[in-house]
């Protein structure tokens, strides 16, 4: 791993990227490279600007430097945060440098964006913890061996006091406060800290350590974002495209996807999972999971949907993105046992294994049962689920939640996916 020096050193300043006639020719190379870091992004921010990096890339043989930073947050990777992680991969098959910046440094911040209140900033332990598993589960997604991981404590622990103050002298308290989240708090009387005007700072200096040529990110993190941008020409650097890709709505197809909303599909969860919780997103937002999710070509996801239009059955075509995705993250077997395991159930089969459990206590209410075998989080969940009618022993829909099973062995099913052959005494 390279050595970055605390006070990046001034380049040559920028070539006039805004003038109509480029340095480079605009070849169809350049075109098609233009629109795959186009497909399903929300904005490219300047557009003249990239497609001109892009042409002095393909004319020189230098490959940009395009840099996405994540902070590990959390240990565990869904499917949303795959979509930048997806861009990536397209622009590195490209030929293109891609640098997985780890937010250490940032981490111990925390970032603001999108909050209407201060994040608890993480301890270095589970900063640590995080980031061994995170960039593990990117690896998924990006190919390792051409992908440059570095770490913001680098160059921001290097900087010290005196470093950090001039960085702050590059920027206005006035340009801050125009950050919406910023905006909202302060007129709601919400309490800012100090700190949290280090955080877009920092992740624009990271630009500038890194000499970006793109920026990759959320659409909540556009002032972040144009920080670099800022930053690198107040250090004479050539300044840094963004783009910005949306962020996906969860199996809900209403929030955008979360762990804390439990509508989330996780990256290293079961294939079998994975394969049906993708089945049951709506037929509508199949299409947008296409764009963002799917390796397909934009020419082959537009003859789905004629086909689809024309009376093909979109189940089918859903079962085509969720075995591809399962695939990706599991393996083609995986994903073929997956599909049978869910038309099996949806037959109302048992699969050929399930968690086999021994309770005591015979005889045991319903709502108890559910709750020691694992198949409900409480007994008012479970007699809720009865209420529902999502529970079935032996086949047979519970409709009485004031049951009670003798001692014996039970095949006990919970909705589609959960079951448990449960063996009271």
């Amino acid at each position: 791993m390279s050595s970055v020096t605390s006070q990046p050193s001034a380049a040559a300043p920028a070539q006039d990227l805004s003038s109509p006639a480029p340095k480079y020719p605009i070849t169809d190379k350049v075109r098609e490279a233009m629109n795959i870091s186009l497909r399903g992004c929300e904005e490219l921010l300047p557009e003249t600007e990239w497609l001109h990096k892009l042409a002095r890339a393909e004319a020189t043989g230098v490959p940009l430097r395009i840099k996405l930073g994540l902070d590990p947050t959390a240990p565990d990777i869904h499917l949303g945060h795959t979509v930048v992680l997806n861009k990536m991969r397209q622009l590195q098959d490209l030929g293109h440098t891609v640098i997985f910046l780890i937010g250490d440094f940032t981490s111990m911040i925390g970032d603001p964006s999108g909050r209407n209140t201060t994040r608890p900033p993480l301890t270095a332990e589970q900063i640590k913890a995080n980031a061994e598993t995170y960039y593990k589960q990117a690896s998924l997604v990006l190919d390792p061996e051409k992908t440059e991981i570095r770490y913001n404590s680098e160059w921001s622990d290097a900087l010290g006091a005196r470093g950090m103050i001039q960085l702050a002298a590059k920027y206005t308290v006035a340009r801050m406060m125009e950050r919406d989240d910023f905006t909202k708090r302060f007129k709601a009387g919400t309490p800012i800290s100090i700190h949290e005007f280090l955080y877009p700072l920092m992740q624009g200096y990271d630009s500038v350590a890194l000499r970006a040529d793109l920026e990759l990110g959320g659409t909540d993190q556009k002032f972040n974002l144009l920080m670099g941008r800022h930053l690198q020409q107040e250090y004479g650097q050539e300044p840094q495209c963004i783009l910005t890709m949306p962020l996906l709505e969860g199996l809900d197809g209403v929030e955008k996807m979360s762990k804390s909303k439990g509508n989330y599909v996780g990256i290293t969860e079961p294939a079998n999972d994975m394969f049906a919780k993708l089945l049951s997103i709506s037929d509508e937002l199949m299409w947008k999971y296409f764009t963002l999710l799917s390796f397909r070509s934009e020419a082959e996801i537009a003859k789905l949907r004629r086909e689809v239009a024309d009376g093909r059955n979109p189940k089918e075509v859903k079962v085509l993105l969720a075995k591809e995705i399962t695939a990706r993250f599991h393996s083609a077997r995986a994903a073929d046992e997956a599909e049978a395991d869910f038309n099996l159930r949806a037959r109302g089969g048992v699969p050929d294994e399930i968690p086999e459990v021994s309770l005591p206590g015979a005889p045991l209410a319903i709502g108890a049962l559910l709750k020691q075998a694992g198949l409900a989080p409480s007994t008012s969940e479970a007699l809720r689920l009865v209420d529902q009618g999502g529970v079935r022993v032996d086949g047979a829909v519970v409709s009485d939640r004031a049951l009670k099973l003798s001692s014996g062995t039970y095949v006990v099913q919970v909705g589609k996916r959960k079951f448990a052959r449960v063996t009271l005494a």
